[in-house]
């Protein structure tokens, strides 16, 4: 497994352990089978994992999981697992949002998770033209300051609001963004903006929520309605990169370097993200262990300076997505936004 320290004395796994599939909305969660898993990560040192606030349960699955490591491997072992958490006001929140607020939400995170102090809290706001963003940030910092932070983010913040955090002194050591070969979003603009200050990119859906995968080389373009969102969100990420041809035309691209190394797709476009500049980790989902070697396999895979010749050769033909970071997921009346859930912390309630 590969490591980068995010700041000095923490250090992360390059590839983290996502926890939003063991929120429910991919089916029944076993809960004792799904801490079982998450050892199993962390004894294939895969050390640091990823869950939100609004991920219902599983800040407490991953509480459970702390607990069970450390009785099986000691205190020592728990202190290299890395937890970041979310701080997601519902969008319903946002215009009466106070320190009090913020305060409950960390302290229950806390409580969750069976921490003394949150690894890194990783900060969104839904709606820029609802002002307090940067009141929420600045609240984070008070916490940070009393011991119950170690380190702040952001999720889906675009570069001109990262650029707003940063200068209010909100210490951004990193932004946990959609970055993938179909969406370079992060590129027109954010990842200059992280190598002028310091903030590393924690990349999501670099498989594209499956579609970037052996199991969709040669098929027909699907049709609505799909399994569920995350496919639903992805294939309109698809639509915008160039269409299905194109697409096709990537996926044999990397079908084509993964057989030289004798990989996958879905290994090789994980791996090409955290070759990309200011990236020090990819997020990958999994329910069990089933993909735990296949995870494992992105540090392994080293892709040489023609794989990624080849590659870009398909991404100089790419149309779209246009604009910055999560700008589409924020227009609630468009395709992409219109799909999106703002007030999770109230459904899960």
């Amino acid at each position: 497994m590969d490591y980068v320290s995010l700041r000095p004395g923490y250090e992360i796994s390059r590839v983290i352990r996502g926890g939003w599939q063991l929120a429910g909305g991919h089916g029944a969660v076993d809960r004792r089978a799904a801490v079982d898993d998450l050892i199993a990560s962390a004894e294939a040192q895969i050390t640091s994992f990823d869950c939100a606030d609004i991920y219902t349960g599983v800040e407490e699955i991953i509480g459970e999981f702390r607990t069970a490591y450390r009785n099986k491997h000691g205190a020592e072992a728990l202190g290299r697992i890395k937890v970041h958490t979310k701080f997601v006001p519902d969008l319903d929140i946002l215009p009466k949002i106070s320190k009090s607020h913020v305060t409950r939400v960390i302290d229950q995170s806390l409580r969750r998770l069976s921490m003394e102090r949150l690894d890194l809290v990783q900060f969104h706001w839904w709606d820029y033209a609802v002002p307090g963003h940067v009141d929420a940030a600045l609240w984070l910092v008070d916490l940070q300051r009393e011991g119950k932070i170690h380190l702040l983010g952001g999720t889906n913040f675009d570069t001109p609001h990262s650029a707003e955090l940063i200068a209010h002194g909100f210490p951004l050591v990193s932004m946990q963004v959609q970055y993938s070969l179909l969406d370079a979003r992060p590129e027109h603009g954010l990842v200059a903006l992280g190598r002028r200050h310091g903030m590393q990119l924690l990349c999501y859906g670099s498989v594209a929520g499956g579609f970037l995968s052996d199991r969709w080389l040669g098929r027909p373009e699907p049709r609505p309605p799909f399994e569920n969102r995350s496919l639903t969100k992805y294939k309109l990420i698809i639509d915008d990169f160039g269409g299905w041809e194109l697409f096709q035309h990537l996926l044999t691209s990397l079908r084509s370097i993964a057989d030289a190394h004798r990989s996958d797709i879905a290994t090789v476009a994980s791996r090409a993200m955290l070759d990309r500049p200011q990236v020090s980790a990819v997020i990958v989902g999994a329910r069990n262990q089933n993909y735990l070697e296949a995870n494992r396999a992105i540090a392994r895979l080293k892709l040489d300076a023609d794989d990624h010749a080849r590659i870009d050769e398909v991404l100089r033909q790419r149309q779209g997505p246009q604009g910055d970071t999560f700008a589409l997921e924020r227009d609630r009346g468009g395709r992409h936004g219109s799909i999106m859930k703002y007030n999770l912390n109230k459904e899960a309630s």
